[in-house]
């Protein structure tokens, strides 16, 4: 088996309906772990278009995965 190269840790905090939004993408597209899961939805985030860059002064809560108005909900699938 080859050998990974992970010697970063990064770690986020997320609110429990964040953390299940994760699981359940995770479990509907059958990833092994909740890493796994995460570097893949980071690789698609970083691939994606069409969002602007975030302003001066943005604070982290501002980026919440399921506390955006009613039509700019994010829905994972």
């Amino acid at each position: 088996m080859g050998e990974l190269n992970r010697a970063e840790r990064l770690q986020i905090m997320l609110t429990p309906a964040e953390l299940k939004l994760v699981d359940n993408w995770r479990f509907e597209k059958r990833m092994p772990s909740r890493a796994s899961a995460v570097r893949e939805l980071l690789k698609r985030g970083l691939l994606a278009e069409g969002f602007d860059e975030a302003e001066d002064g943005a604070r982290s809560r501002d980026f919440g995965l399921n506390d955006a108005a009613p039509s700019k909900q994010l829905k994972i699938s």
